[in-house]
């Protein structure tokens, strides 16, 4: 796997071997810090379903101030360590190996808020995206100026989400990138 853009672009990072993930395609995580490019977004940032880290390790490259991971399976979250260290990145990062949803709330009880969340979680979990997506708001996850950005399969819509505002939708392909904000509480 190698890095798109930013400051690391080029550099390789060790890819997970043996292990059914679906990492972020370069042309797919490059179209999507592309659509990024005129939001700055230079804060916190949450890989969530980090997988291989792929999509956070783009934000740092590409000025994040902070990035936490959050990856269920203890061999990648530990492979998304061993990135950070080969790229000396372990000050700018946080991974934590718990389930999604187990991770909002702790991240709500520690303060956490950012600027952009990534989320490309399973295909076959997308049924329960829009879950997520209301603990991210319930929680005050996001600041008023944040993006979700939301990775899935093409063959799926977006989610209509009381609550959201769909920005964005592209397709590459098999997969979707769908772009979403608060939406205004009149």
């Amino acid at each position: 796997m190698r890095i798109t853009g930013g400051e690391l672009k080029g550099r390789r990072m060790k890819g997970p071997h043996g292990r059914f993930l679906r990492p972020t395609s370069e042309k797919v995580r490059k179209a999507i810090f592309d659509l990024l490019a005129p939001y700055d977004i230079k804060g916190k940032v949450l890989d969530l379903f980090a997988g291989s880290g792929a999509l956070g390790f783009e934000a740092l490259s590409r000025g994040a101030e902070e990035v936490v991971f959050v990856e269920k399976d203890k061999g990648v979250a530990d492979l998304i360590k061993e990135n950070l260290k080969l790229l000396g990145l372990e000050g700018k990062a946080k991974v934590l190996n718990m389930e999604a949803k187990k991770s909002l709330r702790v991240l709500a009880e520690k303060g956490f808020i950012f600027d952009l969340i990534l989320m490309d979680p399973p295909y076959k979990d997308y049924a329960k995206i829009h879950l997520i997506l209301e603990d991210i708001k319930a929680k005050k996850l996001l600041s008023s100026h944040g993006l979700v950005i939301f990775e899935h399969s093409s063959r799926e819509t977006p989610p209509e989400i009381s609550g959201w505002k769909l920005l964005s939708n592209r397709r590459y392909g098999d997969t979707a990138i769908s772009i979403f904000i608060l939406a205004d509480e009149e």
